[in-house]
Order: C-alpha cells, then sequence, then structure tokens
C-alpha cells in the first residue's frame, strides 16, 4: 500500500522546511510514504525549497486559485500516482506530523474511509476565547448539517482511503474542509475522527481578513452546500415561514370576521396575506424543481466516479504536474537545475497504482 502526504502551499517557503522536517518516511501498514507540494501559484521559492527538501511530487498551478481548487488538485494527483490512502496536512506546520499514525489508523484497520483530526480547539492556546466558542458553533452546525460526529469541521489534517477521494468532488472555492464534510455525510461515506496535536503557531492565517469575515463566508458556504443536497427541506423551510407569516398578516381580518362578524376594512392585511401566501406556494415549487436537479447531480457524480476510474486504468497523468527531478535523469532529489515539464491534461481525479507516464524531453 502507498501512503501520500499531500500540502497545499502558497508561498510557504520560510514555513515549509520546518513542516518537511517532520513528515515521515515509513509508516506502519503500508510500503512506501510519499511527498506531494501543491504550489497553488506562489510568488516565492516555494518549489525549490520543497525539491531541496526531498518531496517526491509537485503540482504547480499556473496561478493562484484558492485552497479549495489546490485541495482538490492535489487529491486528483495522490489517486492517479497510485495512492491508496492521501492525507492532507497544512504547509504552515500548523499539524503534529507524529500523529499522522494514529490518523491513517482507522483506515489501515478497515473501520474508516474519511478520517478527520481533531485539533480540540478548546486548548489550543494563540486561539482566543471568541475563535474557539464560533468553531465549536461552526462544527455543531455542520455536524447537524452532515449527519457526521466531528468536533472539528474546520479541521484541515485529514486522511482518505481510495474510495472516499474518488467519489469527493469539491466545488466550493473558499472552503474543502466544510463541504467535503458535508458531502461524505450525505454520501455515506463511513467517517471517523481522532484527537490530534498543534504546533506553534508561525504565521497568522491567511484565508480571511477578519474573524466576522470568516464566519461570515463559513455560514454562507454551510447554507450554500446544504441547500445542494438537501433543497427540498429549505425550500419546505422557508415556505412554511410564508405561510404563517401571511396567516398573521390576515390575522386582523379574521378576528374581526369571526369574533366580529365585520368583514370590511382590513385591505392592507388581506393583500399582504395573499401575496404571502402566493410566495409560499412559488417557493416550495421551486424546492421540488431544486430537488428533481439535487437527484440528477447525484447521477452526475456516479458518472464522474466512474470516468476517474477509466482515467486511472488508462494511466492519465496528473494535471500540472512537474516530473520529478530523477524521471529527468537526475538521481538528486533537490534537481540539478534541470527544467521542469508540467503535464497539462484533462483531470477529473483517480486513484490506483500507475504513476504517470514521462514524457521525453524536448530536443535541444
Amino acid at each position: 500500500m502507498k501512503l501520500i502526504i499531500q500540502l497545499p502551499c502558497l508561498d510557504e517557503e520560510a514555513q515549509l522546511p520546518v513542516t518537511l522536517a517532520d513528515l515521515p518516511r515509513e509508516m506502519p501498514g503500508f510500503d512506501s510514504v510519499e511527498w506531494l507540494v501543491v504550489d497553488d501559484g506562489s510568488t516565492d521559492r516555494t518549489i525549490e525549497v520543497a525539491r531541496a527538501h526531498g518531496v517526491d511530487h509537485i503540482v504547480k498551478l499556473t496561478n493562484n486559485k484558492g485552497l479549495a481548487t489546490a485541495f482538490q488538485a492535489g487529491l486528483d494527483a495522490s489517486l492517479k500516482l497510485g495512492a491508496d490512502v492521501v492525507v492532507n496536512t497544512d504547509a504552515d506546520n500548523q499539524y503534529a506530523a507524529a500523529d499522522i499514525a494514529k490518523l491513517v489508523a482507522p483506515i489501515v484497520a478497515g473501520d474508516a474511509d474519511m478520517v478527520v483530526g481533531d485539533r480540540q480547539v478548546m486548548s489550543i492556546e494563540h486561539f482566543s476565547l471568541v475563535k474557539k466558542r464560533l468553531q465549536r458553533l461552526g462544527s455543531w452546525v455542520v455536524r447537524h448539517a452532515s449527519g457526521t460526529t466531528v468536533p472539528d469541521a474546520t479541521s484541515g489534517f485529514r486522511a482518505y482511503n481510495r474510495e472516499a477521494a474518488l467519489g469527493l468532488t469539491v466545488v466550493s472555492k473558499f472552503t474543502y474542509t466544510l463541504e467535503s464534510l458535508i458531502q461524505a455525510g450525505k454520501s455515506q461515506v463511513a467517517v471517523d475522527h481522532v484527537p490530534v496535536s498543534t504546533n506553534e503557531q508561525l504565521r497568522e492565517s491567511r484565508l480571511f481578513g477578519s474573524m466576522w469575515s470568516y464566519v461570515r463566508r463559513n455560514m454562507l458556504a454551510i447554507f450554500r452546500i446544504y441547500t445542494g443536497y438537501e433543497p427540498l427541506t429549505v425550500f419546505s423551510m422557508l415556505a412554511a415561514v410564508l405561510f404563517v407569516s401571511g396567516l398573521l398578516a390576515w390575522a386582523p381580518f379574521l378576528w374581526s370576521w369571526i369574533v366580529d362578524g365585520d368583514r370590511s376594512g382590513h385591505l392592507q392585511s388581506i393583500i399582504l396575506g395573499g401575496v404571502l401566501f402566493m410566495a409560499a406556494v412559488q417557493v416550495f415549487a421551486l424546492g421540488v424543481l431544486a430537488d428533481v436537479i439535487a437527484a440528477n447531480r447525484t447521477v452526475s457524480q456516479m458518472i464522474l466516479h466512474r470516468v476517474r476510474r477509466v482515467e486511472l486504468a488508462m494511466g492519465v497523468e496528473p494535471t500540472h504536474y512537474l516530473q520529478a527531478p530523477e524521471a529527468q535523469g537526475s538521481g538528486d532529489r533537490a534537481g540539478d537545475g534541470l527544467d521542469d515539464h508540467t503535464v497539462d491534461q484533462p483531470d477529473t481525479g483517480s486513484t490506483g497504482a500507475h504513476a504517470p507516464r514521462q514524457r521525453s524531453q524536448p530536443a535541444s
């Protein structure tokens, strides 16, 4: 079995050496452990530093596409490079690499398809009390939205087996942590969690400008993702709110009619109630249509799953993959200054024991 540890990176030249120094090269239950860096349009020496510290594979995105896209690109490349299990960790050394063994243990034992590292946020010293409370609140919302029991929904320290990675499709451009967890819960993926440790903070997070901006974007993301999987539930709740509001708007007229027998007046209440009732019917109808679309989305995901398997069988190369130096005729992982050749083929992700086919260098 092969384990690939992937690290999405954006300008991590300073932090990457510290992170890589702790990553394991051997793991019980695996024949090989390899490292993969996803460069999300870095403008510093992230790639050079990665090679100098023994990274096996590099995926270089042409520009900064966001953490969610980088995560998906790394997952797809890892599967095409033959990974049986993929571990995702942050390049800023937030998570303790020693806990990777704990993270993959439920998968190796066959008890889980996906495992999330629980940072136990209440014990993290550099988190403010407000941030800790908001993290717990957000995780509680995601647990109810996904039907899982994961206590730390925003943790990026995760492990996926081949089947779980094959079925994962991230659409959000902001967060993969929430979407992948809700998607896993709705897809009946066996999700587990284990307590993990965190290291001292090396730099401030670059995912958001302020705490409230982060909360706002996450709440919108949760609502959007959950609506994508349970549209009829969401639209029915909205329709129910409009229906009750319509009854309340009609209350003055109904009171006068039933109690006093007077049906005159309250024209505004009658009009407002009628508008709200019509809106309730329309919103419910939209929910029915959205539910049909959601069913088609499920079919599309099943088709994508099969396409990924076909790509694996055909040996399709990972998108934006930079061939390792040894594949270009060098035995030194650090490079030797040889040119890189980016493989740019359509990619939807795959798994298996196939490494990318190597292309010959152009003639001088």
